[in-house]
């Protein structure tokens, strides 16, 4: 006689055998399907300066303006000859006979200008009109130069550097081309590492991990569909930042749900069970964190920085693709059964997590101390973000926004010592020919100026005016570096002294499209930060039905933020010893960390609410920061190293903005969180759900007037 299998038996392979399928199909769709577009990204980037600004800055204008000029896309780039004595007749025929080679070369949009010789005899400067329309292109077509300079024959002792904006951007756009490689094998590694840490298993870290690639992939396929048809701009920056925040808010959420999945399991028999219960826990917070950061992300979207709307949809799209993914795939891949959690498997047991552990005994300590705890950790906040008045964030010049050597920021360093500083990144002005000599007459004025000419066409600063469309264009090189506070000054009385000649003369080139992008980012800040704290204590409004505690926790995480920049300043002047921080760091910064920072609040709060709907604000507090004290600290850790990642390039905005959200998810992590939130709220108790009614007490009849945090006894 056959025995007929249990029905608990039959749902569980038919439930596992539909969670399988499922697993297949949103591999080869979403991992396979956008995910074999996800390496061509890099391919749609647009890293020059315009592509940071908006149409109607004056620059913008300059620029388009001065395609009729000049070929459309040109790249000045400077190549130098320099040796520690004064030049030899072997050197400048080795210089007129490179000319001669690259002359014939199809990297260049014109003809290379005559060599010019420094006052001092020790240096020869070649200016080269580079053709950057195909960026890929235009790096290859620079170390193809740089290898044609090395090649054998060179007499000893004659140094040569490929540098000018040319050789700064090609240095760059080399740099954001590793970041595929770079980044996520990083970034992977780290993951890895916390998650065995975490799980203390062979096998479960690796689920957190493929739905954190399934979720990249997934984003970076559909945002290159974006770039590629114009929707919305990709840099190498927000690419960047695109990588750690998929993996790290994505390993975040799946932490959460596996950390109350593990709890379920110990209440319910089925494994389907268990998820069902534990989906329904986690699911509203992660949803509601997810779409906190995606509006506050988006808020980016106000900003006049063509590059910063751009970063706004490129990193919600990751975290909504980070966030499905969780909410779908992930489930799936843990109906495996109990033992992906071996050697760790929670078994039956009714066990409440809220009765051990080193959690139990802080929120036990706090319980009793939360005046204490909220009074010190506010003060030592408060000390900390003193310190950011110190931070200079007016802008890091190009040629110092490279760590490290590379040979246009050193061959930079040469070139200043031997010409006028601007040589290379002239200041261009385009003014109607009937005004040229006036205009010619008032850049000629300004004492920074240290030569000025009416462009002649095809590379001469000699002879009769090119004329185009009524207008002219005037270069003028600085006698201070191009990418200098002191150059944006010049620009900025130049504008103001041309204005008198004519609305219509417009001054641009790369000094003043650095100029109107820090002017930009300083109205961003102004704008977009009021912005984002209004959309984040709007959400936190809705999702908390209360008024006291979204303010108290918007108020908790931008303290957390000005004490993260104090840090920064702290260690940025006196650490690492960089030039200074772009003006839109503390933007970045205060987007990503109040947005994440919230997250953190966001996981706590919901379920403090949870528990507060049973047992009382009190008693709720401390058992929603018992069960949610490891999972939340260890996503904190994994965000945080994440972030610590962007350091690895060599880059001084990104290895800044990745150490202050490192140190800012920490601070938020440990501090805000684990302390100042939790001290906070038991000493307002039930006022902090006001207008709510649970402002009067808990709503269920199962109250409890015990301490959910029983102090541990000795044995």
């Amino acid at each position: 006689m056959t025995v007929p299998p249990r029905p608990g038996v039959v749902r569980r392979h038919r439930v596992g055998l539909l969670a399988g399928l499922f697993v297949l199909f949103y591999l080869a769709v979403m991992g396979g399907g956008l995910g074999s577009l996800s390496g061509k990204l890099t391919d749609v980037q647009k890293n020059d300066n315009a592509s940071y600004l908006s149409k109607t800055a004056e620059s913008t204008r300059a620029l388009n303006l001065q395609s009729e000029f000049l070929a459309k896309n040109q790249v000045p780039t400077v190549v130098l000859y320099e040796r520690d004595g004064p030049l030899t007749s072997a050197d400048r025929a080795r210089v007129l006979q490179d000319i001669s080679l690259i002359r014939g070369e199809h990297w260049l949009s014109g003809s290379p200008a005559p060599p010019v010789t420094s006052p001092d005899g020790k240096a020869i400067q070649v200016y080269l009109p580079f053709d950057g329309s195909d960026p890929q292109a235009f790096v290859k077509n620079v170390d193809r130069l740089r290898t044609l300079l090395d090649r054998p024959g060179k007499p000893q002792g004659l140094r040569t550097y490929v540098t000018g904006l040319g050789g700064l951007q090609a240095d760059l756009f080399e740099v954001f081309g590793s970041i595929d490689t770079t980044l996520i094998l990083s970034t992977v590694v780290v993951v890895i590492v916390i998650l065995l840490v975490v799980y203390r298993s062979p096998l479960l870290w690796l689920l957190p991990l493929v739905s954190a690639g399934v979720a990249f992939a997934m984003a970076a396929g559909i945002l290159y569909l974006l770039a590629k048809n114009d929707v919305l701009t990709v840099n190498g920056q927000s690419q960047g930042i695109l990588t750690v925040l998929t993996f790290g808010a994505g390993t975040d959420y799946a932490l959460l749900l596996i950390a109350r999945y593990r709890e379920e399991l110990h209440r319910h028999a089925e494994p389907w069970d268990a998820l069902k219960a534990a989906w329904r826990g986690a699911a509203p917070a992660i949803v509601a964190s997810a779409s906190t950061v995606i509006l506050g992300l988006l808020c980016l979207l106000a900003s006049e920085l063509a590059g910063n709307q751009g970063l706004g949809p490129v990193t919600a799209v990751g975290i909504a693709c980070a966030a499905v993914t969780m909410l779908t795939l992930l489930p799936a891949m843990l109906l495996l059964g109990r033992w992906v959690f071996w050697p760790r498997i929670p078994h039956l047991d009714g066990q409440d997590p809220v009765h051990e552990g080193l959690w139990s005994r802080i929120a036990d300590g706090l319980g009793r101390r939360s005046a204490t705890v909220g009074i010190a950790t506010t003060l030592v906040l408060v000390a900390l973000a003193l310190g950011a008045t110190q931070l200079k964030a007016s802008g890091i010049p190009q040629s110092q926004a490279i760590t490290g050597s590379a040979e246009s920021v050193v061959g930079q360093e040469h070139l200043n010592r031997h010409f006028p500083a601007g040589v290379g990144s002239p200041v261009d002005i385009i003014a109607p020919a009937d005004k040229a000599a006036a205009a010619l007459a008032v850049v000629r004025s300004e004492p920074k100026i240290a030569s000025a000419f009416v462009y002649a066409g095809d590379g001469r600063l000699v002879g009769p005016p090119k004329v185009v469309h009524g207008r002219v264009l005037i270069e003028a090189v600085l006698s201070v570096p191009a990418d200098s506070p002191a150059a944006g000054q010049v620009v900025r009385q130049l504008r103001k002294d041309l204005d008198r000649v004519g609305t219509d003369v417009l001054v641009g080139g790369f000094t003043a499209l650095d100029l109107d992008i820090k002017d930009a980012s300083a109205r961003d800040n102004r704008v977009i930060i009021p912005l984002v704290l209004l959309v984040i204590l709007v959400v936190l409004t809705l999702l908390l039905r209360s008024l006291v505690a979204p303010v108290l926790l918007v108020a908790t995480v931008v303290l957390s933020f000005l004490a993260t920049l104090g840090v920064c300043a702290l260690v940025f002047n006196h650490v690492f010893d960089f030039p200074g921080a772009d003006p839109s760091f503390p933007l970045f910064a205060f987007v990503f960390l109040v947005a994440l920072g919230i997250d953190y609040n966001i996981f706590l709060m919901t379920r403090v609410r949870e528990e507060s709907l049973r047992y009382g604000t009190r008693t709720g507090m401390l058992r929603g920061l018992t069960v949610t004290g490891g999972v939340i600290t260890s996503a904190g850790i994994v965000l945080a190293a994440t972030f610590t990642v962007l350091g690895l390039l060599p880059l001084v905005f990104l290895a800044e903005l990745g150490f202050a959200v490192s140190f800012g998810v920490l601070l938020d992590t440990l501090v805000v969180r684990s302390l100042l939130v939790p001290a906070l709220t038991l000493q307002i108790g039930d006022r902090i759900w006001w207008p709510s009614g649970l402002a009067r007490g808990p709503r269920s009849p199962e109250a409890a007037p015990a301490p959910a945090v029983p102090r541990p006894t000795s044995r």
